[in-house]
């Protein structure tokens, strides 16, 4: 009985944080849509600065939960990001908390604010998030033919005219590579054998390259550099012999600290170095994904002791100091508690979800 009560504690370690985090989301969103009344009338680099730094509050309160609650140990490789940079951050997609690893360097880089996503069109309808991330600049995109990229284009180049600083994410292969899901992988690796010339990948799916060509072609001089980044959490094993992996950490899994370390290989590419041609970006963006998966076999099943479970060579155990995290964490949750401590705060904390999420969804419905 005892051992039973035990297990459940521990495994329901992740409900105080994820209470919070969607607790959060009516205050932060009626602060944000306050400011967005306000700015109408101001110029655009002051909005956009403002809801940055209002975007910094609420990913700092997601980072307090994902790095100082859970403990976990991240581990940098490679070349360390620079500062105001305007860049793509291309990387590998493994798990629901890889969102989380983009803020994990942007905050490194003192960029935290700067993030906008590309991401998969059916995410516009998350409750009250879906609308805010595409005013924040995240852009929604279709898969396969239903693909729109000069939609695409003409929102990155709006971006550009406004000044807006980027850092910009974005996982080529479309879907999150997962083991288990046989008929995902043999649909890849089928497409690849047809492509010719272009070699199986063990641990990713074939990468798109359309709308990182789009991408880069819309920000031109406007981009710094590209990081690469492939990303390994330490749940994330390779069953020896078999060929496969395991699953890495889900969000829950992550904060329930089942999740010790998380390594993350960083290649800065100069943009002059990427090709300016479709075909050539494709098969450029193959090799980056062939590089990777030789990161991640070298790690599995490296013979050398010292090589095995570490990417190449001096790694940097980075901590993020509660100064960080801390702050937003007490202004978001001292919000959250003002609003529901009172009788009609708590009709406008249930108002926010109900009437927020309508019109969100109107709004993407239109726009999005």
């Amino acid at each position: 009985m005892l051992l039973s009560l035990v297990l459940h504690t521990y495994s329901m370690r992740y409900v105080l944080p994820a209470a919070v985090l969607l607790g959060a989301a009516p205050p932060y969103i009626l602060a944000w849509g306050a400011w967005r009344l306000l700015s109408c009338f101001l110029p655009a680099r002051l909005y956009q600065a403002v809801d940055d730094r209002l975007y910094v509050t609420y990913q700092s309160m997601v980072l307090f939960f994902f790095e100082n609650y859970t403990g976990v140990q991240i581990l940098l490789y490679g070349d360390l990001p620079k500062d105001k940079e305007n860049i793509i951050y291309l990387s590998n997609h493994q798990s629901t908390v890889d969102w989380i690893i983009a803020d994990i360097l942007a905050i490194r880089q003192n960029a935290l604010g700067h993030v906008r996503y590309v991401l998969k069109d059916g995410l516009k309808w998350l409750p009250l998030y879906g609308c805010y991330f595409s005013k924040h600049g995240g852009i929604y995109v279709k898969r396969s033919a239903k693909f729109n990229e000069k939609e695409m284009r003409n929102k990155l180049q709006s971006h550009v005219d406004a000044g807006t600083p980027m850092f910009l994410v974005i996982f080529p292969e479309g879907t999150r590579y997962n083991p288990e899901l046989t008929k995902v992988i043999s649909a890849s690796r089928t497409f690849a054998a047809q492509e010719g010339k272009l070699d199986l990948l063990r641990h990713f799916i074939l990468p798109c390259a359309v709308a990182i060509h789009g991408i880069k072609e819309a920000l031109k001089d406007y981009l710094d550099a590209i990081y690469d980044i492939t990303v390994l959490t330490k749940g994330l094993w390779m069953i020896k012999g078999s060929g496969k992996s395991s699953n890495p950490p889900s969000l829950l899994e992550f904060l329930c600290k089942e999740c010790p370390k998380v390594h993350i290989h960083i290649d800065r590419i100069d943009k002059k170095d990427v090709p300016e041609e479709q075909a050539y970006m494709r098969r450029w963006l193959h090799e980056r994904f062939e590089i990777k998966d030789k990161l991640l076999i070298e790690f599995y099943d490296s013979l050398d002791p010292e090589r095995r479970n570490r990417f190449p060579g001096k790694s940097v155990n980075s901590k993020l100091s509660l100064k960080k995290t801390l702050p937003s964490l007490l202004i978001l949750s001292g919000l959250t508690a003002s609003m529901l401590l009172s009788d009609a705060g708590r009709k406008l904390y249930v108002k926010t979800w109900v009437y927020g999420t309508l019109i969100g969804y109107l709004w993407v419905s239109i726009k999005a």
